[in-house]
């Protein structure tokens, strides 16, 4: 009985089409593979980012080369039932290794802290500044402690209950009972000035690098 040879492809051009489709297979399971890994501690983070940085690279080398016989990588895993949800969100969406994103995440929040924390500074010595000048109407008091005590709400590392948060929620409330052009007394803005200061230190205090 004679064995009949099957021709996948009709010319050179057909069997470059196919070998790619190939080595796009297996970068795509090959990183399927390598994030699994990764996820379950069984390589190191170095080793995971080197080989992942490698697979990412062929893969856009691969993918630019294929784009017009296949537009979409998600509907040629699909096509071939590959089931790599994981090498997808690598390759495709993501772009970068998982400890490159982690980075970037750590480094953007770590920024944004920065940003906060340096926002809260200035609203704290913007407020105390302008009593020691006497500008204690209270259109131009409230404004301040508003700034102030909106961005110490966007700093997550300060606890609800936070000093500075509790005073200045309460002069606020106390000020919105009083008319735009009312001036606190000598009393009150020596014991706002005092609130704003104790604030401040305790403040200072909280920041996860105090004191180093």
């Amino acid at each position: 009985m004679t064995t009949m040879e099957v021709k996948l492809w009709n010319d050179k051009r057909e069997r470059e089409m196919y070998d790619n489709f190939a080595e796009l297979y297996a970068i795509i399971k090959a990183t399927e593979r390598l994030e699994k890994a990764y996820v379950r501690d069984i390589i190191s983070p170095q080793e995971y980012e080197l080989e992942c940085q490698k697979l990412i690279a062929h893969f856009k080398t691969l993918a630019s080369t294929l784009k017009d016989t296949v537009p979409s990588i998600e509907r040629f895993a699909d096509t071939y039932k590959m089931e790599c949800p994981a090498a997808i969100n690598r390759l495709v969406v993501s772009g970068v290794p998982a400890t490159v994103e982690h980075r970037a995440t750590a480094a953007a929040s770590a920024s944004t802290s920065a940003a906060i924390v340096a926002e809260c500074v200035q609203n704290f010595i913007t407020s105390m500044d302008s009593l020691k000048l006497n500008m204690v109407a209270v259109d131009q008091v409230h404004p301040l402690l508003s700034d102030l005590y909106g961005s110490l709400n966007k700093l997550t590392i300060l606890p609800p209950d936070f000093e500075g948060k509790t005073k200045m929620k309460e002069w606020i409330a106390r000020l919105s009972k009083m008319g735009a052009a009312d001036e606190l007394t000598e009393q009150q803005a020596r014991q706002l000035h005092f609130d704003l200061e104790s604030s401040y230190n305790s403040f200072m205090a909280a920041l996860p690098n105090a004191g180093t």
